[in-house]
Parts: C-alpha cells; structure tokens; sequence
C-alpha cells in the first residue's frame, strides 16, 4: 500500500492507494480515517483502491470548513477528478451520504455507487444530537464521553474491544474540529435532504444496511431504494451501524458482490 498527499481546494487530503485495475474509492464515516477500509483495500487487489481521509479526520487539513454536505461532496470530486480518475465510489455512514451526492452532481466521475449504513435525510432527533454533539467537540472530556456512548450504541458484538475502539475514533478526530464540521454537515440533511437528488442517479447502486443498525435503519435503506432508479440491497447480519468492525466478513463478502 502506499500514501500520499494531494493539495485540493484548500486542504491537503491524506490517502491510502492499493492493486491495480479499475478504480474504487472508499470514503469513510464521522469519526474514522482511511485505515477503516484497510481490510477491504488489502483484499481487492484486483482493483486499483483508494481511501482517503475526510477534510479534518485522520491527516487531511481541515481548511476552510463550512459545515455543509456540498463542501465534502466537492472535495470527493476533486479527489476523483486530480487523483484517482472515475471510479466507482464506496462510502459508509457520512461517507455515502457524499458519495450519493457526488453521484447525482457528477455522473461522469462517480461510475457506480455502493453505500453502507447511509442516510440522504435526518430526523429532528438525530439532527439535534449531530449539532450536539458538534458542540462538543471543542471539550475534549465531553467529546470523549459522547464517543464512547455512540459507540457502544453502534455495536452489537460482544467480542468488540469497546476502549480500545472509541481510543481510536478520538484519535482519528484529534481536535474535533474536523468532527464537528462533518456533523454539521449531516444534521444539514434534515432541512434540506438529499432524497430529492437520488432520482438524477442512473448509475448502478447498491445499497446495504446492518440487521440491527439504531442509527441508520431499514427504513433509511428504504427510503434510498423507492428513490433511486436503479438500486439492490445486502443486509449484514448480527451488525450494528459500524458493520465493518462487527461483521467485518460480511461486508467484505457484501462488497465483493457489489463490486464484482
């Protein structure tokens, strides 16, 4: 695997490049970098991955951050257009709900789509703990705590190191403004949802959801499924929202069927 750098708009955006072939970008949710799509960018060699580090997580710069969906679904599509060329677009959680607006804007950079545990519209509830918890950001004891509540709620092993897991978010997240940003960008999707965007979507897309996801669940995926034109869904079983470490088989086995 190799990293690199790459000046777009104003930030430097930290990614990941794996394999050879035709190209897949991964982009990962709220409170996580790259590394969360390691397995998969190690297993499909067969393709030519990326994954890169949303604006303010991981090692990109944050820039001048706005808080809107529009901001992060432009930097997507200029990591498409300077660096990894048309690809398929993979996105998890906040990752997809970009990737599904990068599709729609962009139909000639973003090939074809699948999407994990997203949604292109928030409840009052949710929207009001997204901004929340951007407030919090700025304490780190409060962001703290706030991660390991969220976290447990989104993990239904009980082989999951939770500690361990939630060091590791904080880490991604560093002064929490890159987390605060990204969160104000999701609750922005309750007054002004994505949904009506979806229908403009011709490519491909899959859509999978977590058997026991509280955050995103199945009436999220259905609510993707009656608006896209053309849209599957996979389901994980025995999951919650971060499927990728509570049945990291089945999604690998989800996206090997998704990609080809």
């Amino acid at each position: 695997m190799q990293t690199a750098t790459a000046v777009l708009h104003d930030i430097r955006t930290h990614y990941c490049a794996a394999g050879s072939g035709s190209a897949v970008v991964f982009v990962h949710g709220l409170a996580e970098d790259h590394r969360s799509w390691r397995r998969q960018q190690e297993e499909f060699s067969g393709h030519r991955t990326y994954a890169y580090d949303v604006r303010g997580h991981g090692a990109s710069t944050l820039g001048a951050a706005d808080g809107t969906l529009e901001q992060l679904r432009d930097d997507l599509l200029a990591f498409l257009a300077e660096v990894s060329g048309p690809a398929v677009c993979v996105g998890f959680s906040l990752g997809g709900t970009v990737v599904l607006s990068a599709a729609a804007e962009r139909p000639d950079l973003v090939t074809g789509v699948v999407v994990l545990g997203t949604s292109s519209v928030v409840g009052r509830r949710a929207a009001e703990i997204n901004l929340q918890r951007a407030e919090e950001a700025s304490d780190p004891a409060a962001l703290l705590a706030s991660l390991h509540e969220d976290t447990r709620m989104m993990i239904t092993s009980s082989t999951v190191d939770i500690d361990e897991l939630v060091a590791r978010r904080a880490a991604t997240i560093g002064d929490g403004a890159g987390f605060a940003n990204a969160a104000t960008s999701m609750a922005g999707i309750r007054d002004t949802p994505l949904t009506p965007a979806l229908a403009a979507i011709e490519q491909p897309v899959t859509v999978i959801g977590a058997e026991h996801d509280a955050l995103c669940p199945r009436k999220a995926a259905d609510i993707l499924l009656e608006a896209l034109p053309h849209a599957t869904y996979l389901e994980i079983p025995g999951s919650g929202h971060l499927m990728n470490v509570d049945n990291p088989d089945a999604v690998t086995a989800a996206l090997r069927t998704a990609l080809g």
